[in-house]
């Protein structure tokens, strides 16, 4: 039986690894379907404290595991099929092996809702990304027009930050008014470097053939008329989706999917704690992240403690 199993591998889960390892208490890690979480589609980190020059994504993450596993941590490629968190000691599946653990820290993040775009896919990390904050300030953006692919508060932040390094950002939205809070609405509509595209839909990203991205190819959704809009980069920010499904019912989560947590870390079910993207909806960094994945693993730790006196 182990004594803490912690699900994810990204910022969170081996921030929360690191700290539960160094306190000699050997957990156990499972990747899931991702290793090293959302941060290693992203070419260069430079937001992230202790690296003047930037950091690849994968690299970043691949040293967190590596430090982690220096002070004994178990990182094993699997991923959690199922969870019984009714009882202890807690009963995992994984990959359709059972487990048992006394203390469960889950990191399983969050997933970028894509476009669902072959051309999309291809050109990902091309010019194509997730995150303004994370790529927005990169050279190939710099004083380019660039897309942003959304109409709520997320894209209306990642158009308003990308104006700072683009000679115009178009914000392409489906319907024919944002779906943000009126205060972002407004900020964004008044921003003179932000051109609103009303009615319309990415059908295509170019040019694949290119290896980059060059432009996108629209489609107005009230007159199908198309037409082509030249850009560097094209930003989707059509919302996440919490890495969660096998807690619902279990686990208290709002009505998005993402998981509620009570005093610090702790969720509804002691000993069940959790960290980073899958319960954050509104910051969903990597040094946030971090932070949450540190506090985990030590409440996780005073409960064990708890348990053991």
């Amino acid at each position: 039986m182990e004594k803490v199993v912690i699900v994810g591998t990204g910022c969170a889960g081996l921030t929360a690894a690191l700290y539960a390892a160094r306190a000699n208490l050997t957990p156990l890690v499972f990747t899931g379907i991702m290793p090293g979480g959302l941060l290693t589609t992203t070419s260069i980190v430079e937001n992230y404290p202790g690296f003047p020059e930037g950091i690849d994504g994968y690299e970043l993450m691949t040293r967190m595991q590596k430090q982690a596993e220096r002070f004994g941590a178990r990182v094993q490629f699997a991923t959690v099929e199922a969870v019984d968190l009714s009882r202890r000691p807690f009963k995992l599946t994984v990959d359709g092996e059972p487990f048992e653990t006394q203390t469960l820290i889950i990191a399983s993040g969050a997933s970028h809702r894509h476009l669902g775009l072959e051309s999309e896919s291809l050109l990902e990390k091309k010019g194509v990304t997730y995150c303004a904050t994370c790529d927005g300030a990169l050279p190939m953006f710099r004083n380019q027009p660039l897309v942003v692919v959304g109409g709520g508060d997320s894209a209306c932040e990642e158009a308003t930050y990308l104006t700072r390094f683009a000679s115009v950002v178009y914000l392409v939205h489906r319907r024919d008014q944002l779906r943000a809070s009126k205060i972002m609405a407004e900020r964004t509509l008044s921003n003179a470097k932000i051109k609103p595209i009303w009615d319309s839909a990415v059908m295509e990203i170019l040019d694949v053939k290119l290896h980059k991205v060059t432009g996108v190819r629209l489609k107005n959704l009230k007159t199908n008329a198309e037409k082509t809009l030249d850009c560097a980069g094209v930003f989707v920010a059509i919302g996440h989706v919490p890495n969660t499904q096998i807690y619902k019912g279990v686990l208290d989560m709002d009505e998005n999917g993402y998981l509620i947590t009570k005093r610090g870390t702790e969720t509804n079910v002691p000993g069940v704690f959790v960290a980073g993207d899958c319960a954050d909806h509104v910051y969903r960094q990597a040094v946030t992240a971090a932070g949450t994945g540190c506090a985990a693993a030590i409440d996780a730790e005073r409960y064990l403690a708890k348990l053991n006196q």
